[in-house]
């Protein structure tokens, strides 16, 4: 078989994995209104997309104040959680395995989508970012507005957000979900927290990189002390600096993080990888060092051909690889890849956040109906 890793069974904590392909999270802004409720199309598109040895879902987010983006899925809610079980137990009967990405988005964030100013390590305002609400635009598009100055977190914000992680984790196992992953990566709260330029606090969650990643660590603690180790997972994006998040320190306090993650034996580091076409790519070097540091399960997930994944799993520098748009245009992408199929293309960009219909999200086409 040409792509003999990427198509070996996984045992990921204790979970066996059909093959190695994980769908990538993807926020595509579907959740039932009022309250953000995932449902049955939602479900349907997951089950579709249960070809991939296990997926990990949406952004999702763990409180009001921790959403940033219109109908975006949360996992706080009695209703939310019956929601999700529509999705877990679908995916389930396909065969595949499903963790929920827990999300607070701190600072990235406005009163316009969730009545609440943001909340963040310090009171930074992102430059250059903006989040979207929809309010009647054309074609039902999303209208991006900038996001709103955040307050700085108290010790009791802090409290709250480290108790709202844990239980929306004992949310997403009431609703079936085989793990949680905590979502450290791509600008938002805990990764403000990681970052010397969002994060200027001066007491013990901020001013050296041990303190940067005091909070992120507690929750990991926290989190995997209430559902169990081998049910925890986290995201990490060391080499993106997208919503005003370059920080030159990023890279060592990254690597101190995953020294303290591996320590609680977490399940896994899923790596959020730049997937756009000039993006720098991660050295070698670092993905060695990281794999010397953490020893269970390592994720590498950013737009990567078959035969980029292959090598990266042939050399052992990532376990599981991760597909994004890949898998929202092909719901089969495995069995496309086996095949060296073409691929179906995105079909209207204006699909791809909310909508609320099958068009563009469960009407893309199968090799064969399944």
């Amino acid at each position: 078989m040409k792509y003999q890793k990427l198509f070996e069974e996984y045992n990921l904590s204790g979970n066996t994995l059909k093959n190695r392909f994980l769908m990538a999270p993807m926020t595509r802004s579907r959740a039932s209104q009022p309250g953000d409720i995932p449902n049955a199309l939602m479900a349907e598109y997951y089950a579709q997309r249960s070809t991939a040895g296990i997926i990990i879902t949406e952004a999702t987010q763990i409180s009001l104040q921790g959403k940033g983006y219109a109908n975006t899925p949360g996992i706080y809610s009695p209703q939310q959680i019956e929601g999700w079980k529509l999705i877990t137990t679908a995916v389930h009967k396909k065969g595949s395995k499903i963790i929920v990405q827990l999300w607070h988005v701190g600072r990235v964030s406005s009163s316009k989508v969730n009545g609440l100013q943001p909340i963040a390590p310090s009171a930074l305002t992102a430059k250059d970012t903006s989040v979207y609400v929809f309010d009647g635009a054309p074609n039902g598009d999303a209208t991006f507005v900038p996001v709103d100055e955040p307050r700085e977190m108290s010790k009791t914000d802090n409290e709250n957000v480290l108790n709202e992680f844990v239980q929306a984790a004992k949310n997403a196992i009431a609703a079936g979900f085989d793990g949680v992953e905590i979502h450290g990566a791509n600008g938002y709260l805990l990764d403000q927290f990681l970052r010397s330029n969002s994060n200027k606090r001066m007491d013990e969650y901020g001013g050296t990189p041990q303190n940067r990643i005091r909070f992120l660590i507690e929750i990991a603690k926290e989190v995997a002390r209430a559902i169990g180790k081998e049910k925890t997972g986290i995201r990490l994006s060391p080499f993106i600096s997208f919503k005003d998040m370059s920080d030159p320190e990023i890279l060592q306090t990254i690597m101190l993080a995953a020294t303290e993650l591996n320590k609680l034996d977490l399940a896994y580091i899923h790596l959020c990888e730049a997937d756009w076409d000039d993006a720098p790519s991660i050295p070698i070097d670092f993905r060695t060092q990281l794999r010397k540091t953490f020893k269970n399960t390592i994720i590498a997930t950013g737009n990567k051909t078959p035969e980029e994944a292959e090598q990266l799993l042939q050399e052992n520098l990532a376990d599981l690889i991760g597909f994004g748009r890949k898998f929202l245009t092909n719901p089969d992408y495995p069995a496309k890849v086996k095949q060296n199929l073409s691929l179906n293309e995105i079909s209207d960009n204006h699909t791809l956040f909310g909508g609320g219909t099958a068009r563009g999200y469960t009407d893309y086409p199968f090799i064969q109906k399944i």
